[in-house]
């Protein structure tokens, strides 16, 4: 295909992202959820490589927990771009793991857009910003996010974006987070499983006029982590020793924090400085050995 860089490995750090705020207002007619919140990303990322060679497509990881099969968002990515362009160029596929999955920090929705965005490359850009962004919804309501890199309100099942004003985007800018998950993850489908079984919704409303007083605060980052995020009850009420965990994290500390989607991954707002050894401690007597901790940047 013209345009193509046949040999040439091209590569992309997908980033994480926290949901600094998210309301469920419903369950939709196809299943789906409807949401309004605020997703920023972060400064930890993936690494994805793509070398166009001919060959079928294999994907490699070195995370072993990680399917590297046609359940992977990244060869569903790859299988949603070919129908569009049926010669797009064929090759191996190298994923590095930074961002835990299971996490609810997005990052295999942030792989398989990163795999949209190289193998459009590779093919020359055929495909401009709308249709990669209908690609992107095709393999996951996520996915459209991580198209753009910076904060934005997410509305309808995740895909219908609109950028943060520029104001709040410098106030967010550089702040710091702590995150953290125990060794364990939700399946996102069973978070919004156990949210229809609760049936909490916000109303949609409220939701929006919550969400407009937040982003016009003086300090919006603690506004909009104030909002809450409206999957923690259903989470919690699987998993209550993850809210216990967060509960004495934010007392230890006295800082804000929030389960970031669907979970299981928590964040702490941070000064940059905490004793993470500290905290390890204190979630792990909560939520059992094995936690992951990171220090964080919002982008």
């Amino acid at each position: 295909m013209a345009g193509s860089v046949c040999g040439v490995a091209l590569r992309a750090h997908p980033p994480a992202k926290l949901n600094l705020s998210l309301a469920v207002t419903g369950r939709r007619p196809d299943g789906f959820h409807d949401l309004v919140g605020v997703a920023v990303p972060v400064d930890l990322r993936d690494e994805l490589a793509f070398a166009p060679s001919g060959a079928a497509d294999r994907l490699a990881c070195d995370d072993p927990s990680v399917p590297t099969d046609g359940r992977n968002l990244v060869l569903k990515a790859v299988a949603a771009f070919r129908r569009r362009v049926p010669g797009a160029p064929t090759g191996d596929w190298t994923l590095a793991k930074r961002i835990p999955h299971g996490a609810g920090l997005g990052g295999g929705s942030s792989d398989a857009a990163a795999a949209l965005v190289l193998l459009n490359q590779a093919c020359g850009s055929p495909l401009g910003e709308a249709e990669l962004a209908a690609a992107a919804a095709e393999v996951g309501s996520d996915c459209p996010l991580f198209l753009g890199s910076r904060g934005s309100i997410v509305r309808g099942r995740g895909e219908r974006i609109a950028e943060l004003p520029a104001t709040v985007r410098s106030a967010l800018s550089g702040r710091h987070v702590l995150l953290a998950k125990p060794s364990w993850g939700v399946p996102t489908a069973e978070a919004y499983r156990w949210k229809a079984e609760l049936g909490d919704y916000e109303d949609a409303g409220l939701a929006e006029s919550r969400l407009a007083l937040a982003l016009a605060a003086a300090d919006p980052l603690a506004a909009l982590v104030a909002l809450g995020n409206g999957l923690e009850s259903a989470v919690g009420s699987r998993h209550p020793e993850l809210l216990r965990g967060l509960d004495a994290a934010r007392e230890r500390s006295g800082r804000a924090g929030r389960m970031t989607g669907s979970g299981s991954a928590c964040f702490l707002l941070s000064d940059g400085r905490e004793d993470l050894a500290e905290l390890g401690s204190l979630l792990a007597a909560a939520w059992g050995e094995g936690v992951w901790l990171a220090r964080a940047r919002l982008l």
